[in-house]
Order: C-alpha cells, then structure tokens, then sequence
C-alpha cells in the first residue's frame, strides 16, 4: 500500500495540491487525471521520491519514502517516464537488467537469479523473442512494454507511470493497459498511471484519482462516473 498523508505539493509560489489524504491498496489500477498543468507529472514524481514536499508524508508499507536511500526507494517505487526511449546497439534484455541495480553488488554483475528474473520479466509483458533485439528496430507499442519489463524486474510493490499510452495509436492503448490491468491483479501490484485517455481511465481501470487543484479524488471508476466529477472538471 502508498499511502498519502496530509500531503501538499508544488513549485515556486504555486500550489498543485493541499491537505490531500488518500491510499492506493495492491492489486489495483489507478489512473490519474487532470486538466493540463495540474500537477499529474509532479505528484507521480512525488510518490517516487524525486520530487520534494511542501507539507506531510507519502508512506510505503508504514515507512516514508522520504527517509529511505536511493537503493532502498528503488527496492520500493518503479518509475516509466514519458519519454521514448531508443537506445541502439543494447539489448532489450540488458536494458531490463537495468531494473535489477537496486539488488546487484557495488559492480553490477548479475547473478543467475536476476538473470531469470528478468527473463521472466520479458515474459510477463510478452516480449521474451525481443530479448536480444534493441529498441531503436522496435516500435512505440514494443519498447513500451519493455520498458514495464524493466519495472517488473525491480520487483517493487509499486510501479507508476507517466503517459504510458501517449505515444500509442487506439489498439495499442487498449493493448497496453490490458497488460497493466492484468498485472496489477495478477501480481498485487499497486499501478498508478497519468493519462489524458477519459475512456481508457473510466472503462478499463479500478479507480481514478483525479486532480481538481488543490485537491484530489480518488474513488473507484464507477462511483466516479456516476458522480460527474469528470464531466463538471472537464466540461464535457
């Protein structure tokens, strides 16, 4: 479980949210949500510990994520940027092993074990014949999942990811969040993921948390919808 507690976030004079309370619990899919600008990008930085607090604790399993070193932190939270990623001439599956760091001795060398786990890895997001293939041949779709290989690789309770689906047409969408769906109930994972995607957030997730500044709503999809908390922030 990460739980947020009386958090307030922001920058420079500007406050994104305020007094915000709330817990994410394994084995869900959460999508946040929000108007442009409203601090989605920031607060998932937050809940990996890169980004500061203006006021109260986020917690993972009862221990704060601000207290804990960077290895530690990593053996916590995984985190998918938005930015596309093509790295010639490495493998997808040395790439992957970069999810293995917080675990390996102060050289880097893999054992056995993290060799299998990340095989593994590239099993559950169905990218094991991509292995030795490298991003740069591959396309938005294929390095996405394999850039939630090297997430499952680090094997923490919590994997968070910034627009996984922007770079993806329709099918891919659907595809991708299928298999973050699947894995947050298969692996009792907590997934929180930012998307302007309204159907694939109402549609395809357990709950949505919703950023209304300076406030959050997080509640399952269904009581979101019925409640037209989505309606009256977009408009629509």
């Amino acid at each position: 479980m990460i739980r947020l507690e009386n958090i307030s976030l922001g920058y420079g004079t500007r406050t994104l949210l305020e007094g915000v309370t709330t817990h994410f619990e394994a084995g869900t899919l959460t999508a946040l949500i929000g108007r442009n600008g409203a601090g989605k990008s920031t607060l998932l930085r937050a809940l990996a510990g890169l980004e500061p607090l203006q006021a109260g604790a986020i917690t993972i399993g009862g221990q704060s994520i601000a207290e804990l070193d960077g290895a530690e932190a990593a053996r916590r939270v995984a985190f998918v940027a938005t930015d596309k990623v093509r790295i010639a001439n490495l493998p997808c599956e040395d790439l992957v092993a970069l999810g293995r760091a917080p675990y390996t001795n102060w050289i880097g060398r893999l054992q056995a074990v993290d060799r299998e786990i990340v095989a593994d890895a590239l099993a559950k997001v169905g990218m094991s014949e991509f292995a030795h293939k490298t991003m740069d041949r591959m396309s938005d779709g294929e390095c996405q999942r394999v850039m939630i290989a090297r997430a499952l690789a680090q094997q923490t309770p919590v994997i968070l990811l910034d627009e996984p689906t922007a770079f993806l047409d329709m099918p891919n969408r659907y595809e991708l969040c299928r298999l973050l769906q699947r894995l947050a109930h298969d692996e009792q994972k907590v997934i929180l993921f930012s998307t302007h995607e309204l159907d694939i957030a109402t549609k395809m997730c357990d709950a949505i948390a919703l950023i209304d500044t300076p406030q959050l709503l997080h509640q399952p999809a269904s009581e979101m919808v019925a409640g037209g908390a989505i309606e009256r922030l977009f408009g629509i």
